[in-house]
């Protein structure tokens, strides 16, 4: 059985790879303004919650 964080992971990884797929179709004309937005938004949250930009802001660590 896989465990909650392995399953957290690849639903992580399915929807930024649909959040690709978006972002191609959005570029290319296929898709509405508001697709783009959502994938970039999606994108910025993605990318804040990266262990480097934590480390920046100081957070990864502190106690609750």
């Amino acid at each position: 059985m896989i465990d909650q964080q392995t399953q957290h992971e690849i639903i992580k990884h399915g929807i930024d790879a649909g959040a690709v797929s978006v972002t191609l179709g959005s570029l290319f004309g296929y898709l509405p303004e508001f697709a783009a937005l959502a994938t970039l938004i999606w994108t910025c949250i993605r990318i804040y919650e990266t262990q480097t930009v934590q480390r920046w802001l100081g957070r990864r660590g502190e106690k609750k």
